[in-house]
């Protein structure tokens, strides 16, 4: 009961914090811009591409966009608003209609306003006026239509907290990412190469508009990263330098006050540190307000560490004599050893599973390129090759995958997936190329680099997966709201995706709150042969079980 209201209070944060709060935060909140160019950009749409001097939007024949943009903070804001105006308002509709989802209720709808109006209320004084003044830009191209809700500058400017809500709830499996660096004797030119899957769902629509993003500030160094409408933190980037930046949640407790969203320190990182000791020195200096291991990757450094950040404390962790780094959803440096929310999650949840499959996974492939990493990113097995079903989390893909990511540091290489999740092709760029500005006229992409899509999106398993997902959601429909599912709809269901727990469980429960005992117990045993998610979700299923051979 206590994990539902918490998820009804704050899941919507992590949607987006579109709640206003009030006239005292937009006084203080607001950024100095008198200083800034405030030329309003004029686009040129031609061809498909849109353009604004050497800025430029495009899709590609990938479904990727494509996004470059330069200047000062308040032109980066002014221009990525102008250029991204309509997928900016897409993302918000997607949040709302979640939103609206979730809370139905208006008068829960303005509870959450005053939880929120309260939560926030610092957050500015944790946010650069460089990042407040290109948010403050980017937000003059948010719509009025959600006005009711927040003003567009605090709608803009609380967004960056999502990705930091969606860690601190991983109980509620929103947040699960894997990702390794390898170099040396482990790589098959011995260059460093470093690899990602970023596993936070927020719904489908949300993954819908990936964006590429090239920026050129004025100060730093320039850096890419894969983001959404109306973000300009980082949560898988590398700048122009050779240092790459990707983050995995760690276990943390719900924060009880916003302070520097882990998205902003990102991209600070990517946009003023070259070398992995000037990453941890900027990572010192802001205080975060959830776990969040930090992996850096350093051309210069020729190889990849962790930095974990928490609320109280931060590690630093690499492998001793090692050419090899892996990290899941806990904390590995002896700053966490004895963290009882670290090791709450080493044994409760599904990272280490994911972490030593990983260790298999790379061992099994031996001398890794960026072929084979994206094929072991796209690994739905399980120890020992054991199926696990199709969305189990215990999975390196979990089929879920907002975006995934390959980097080569030393040659400034990125490889991006393309829609499904990460089973799209990975669509290769060249930092060096890009940066060399120029006008533009089509896709950036690199096409000899292309790492072709993977074969199983054709296949029935995976037509049969999201027919699936449809039926899971309609399961849980029943569950919820205790209707009568059709004929032979649970034997399809199950039919669908036969080796995942979760489809005898949710069978289980289902009848078991109709009362049907003998069969609820047929499929709580069931679900006990299966790789179960999680030791609580196990022990969840065993409870259900006792209490229904009582009921026999």
């Amino acid at each position: 009961m206590i994990k539902r209201i918490l998820y009804i209070l704050i899941v919507p944060l992590l949607l987006m914090q579109l709640v206003s709060c009030g006239t005292y935060n937009s006084v203080h909140n607001r950024p100095n811009i008198a200083e800034y160019n405030h030329a309003v950009p004029v686009l040129v749409k031609k061809d498909g591409v849109t353009t604004y001097g050497n800025n430029f939007l495009l899709q590609n024949k990938y479904g990727l966009w494509e996004m470059y943009v330069e200047g000062d903070p308040l032109q980066q804001g002014l221009i990525t608003g102008a250029l991204s105006q309509e997928l900016i308002a897409h993302q918000e509709e997607y949040f709302l209609n979640k939103i609206k989802e979730i809370i139905p209720s208006k008068f829960k709808q303005q509870l959450l306003r005053q939880f929120l109006k309260w939560y926030n209320r610092k957050v500015y004084l944790n946010v650069s006026e460089e990042y407040k003044t290109e948010i403050y830009g980017m937000s003059q191209y948010l719509s009025d239509d959600y006005n009711y809700v927040a003003p567009p500058y605090l709608r803009s400017l609380y967004l960056h907290a999502a990705h930091d809500i969606g860690h601190a709830l991983n109980d509620l499996a929103l947040v699960g990412c894997t990702s390794f660096a390898a170099w040396d004797e482990n790589t098959s030119d011995g260059s460093l190469l470093i690899a990602r899957n970023l596993d936070f769902y927020a719904g489908d629509e949300f993954a819908k508009n990936k964006i590429v993003s090239f920026v050129k500030p004025e100060k730093g160094h320039p850096f890419m990263s894969v983001t959404w409408g109306g973000m300009i933190g980082a949560l898988s980037g590398m700048n122009a330098e050779g240092l790459t930046v990707t983050l995995n949640s760690g276990k943390s407790d719900i924060p009880l006050i916003a302070k520097t969203p882990i998205s902003l320190l990102a991209r600070e990182i990517l946009q003023y540190a070259s070398t992995i000791d000037e990453a941890v020195a900027i990572a010192k200096q802001r205080e975060v307000f959830v776990s969040e291991s930090i992996m850096v990757g350093s051309a210069k450094d020729h190889k990849a560490v962790l930095i974990e950040v928490s609320p109280k404390k931060l590690g630093v962790y690499e492998v001793p004599n090692s050419s090899e780094l892996i990290c899941s959803n806990h904390f590995q440096s002896d700053t966490y050893k004895d963290d009882d929310n670290n090791n709450y999650a080493i044994v409760n949840s599904h990272s280490q599973y994911r972490y030593e499959r990983m260790q298999q996974l790379l061992l099994q492939n031996g001398k890794i390129d960026p072929v084979k990493a994206a094929a072991i990113m796209r690994n739905t097995g399980g120890l020992n090759n054991l199926s696990l079903g199709y969305g189990n989390e215990k999975a390196i893909n979990q089929l879920l995958a907002h975006h995934s990511v390959i980097f080569k540091p030393e040659q400034k290489q990125v490889w991006v997936s393309a829609n499904p999740y990460q089973l799209g092709a990975y669509v290769a760029y060249d930092l060096d190329d890009v940066f060399k500005g120029g006008h533009v006229t089509a896709s950036v992409a690199v096409d000899s680099l292309l790492i072709p899509e993977d074969p199983f999106v054709h296949s029935q398993a995976f037509k049969d997966y999201e027919k699936y997902r449809v039926q899971d959601r309609l399961m849980d429909k029943a569950i919820s709201n205790h209707e009568v599912l059709g004929p032979g709809f649970i034997e399809d269901y199950q039919r669908l995706n036969p080796d995942l727990w979760f489809v005898y469980y949710k069978a289980g429960v289902y009848y078991y709150n109709r009362g049907c005992y003998a069969a609820a117990k047929v499929e709580f045993e069931k679900a006990l042969t299966k790789e179960i998610t999680t030791l609580p979700d196990k022990e969840q299923t065993e409870t259900y079980l006792k209490k229904t051979n009582k009921k026999l």
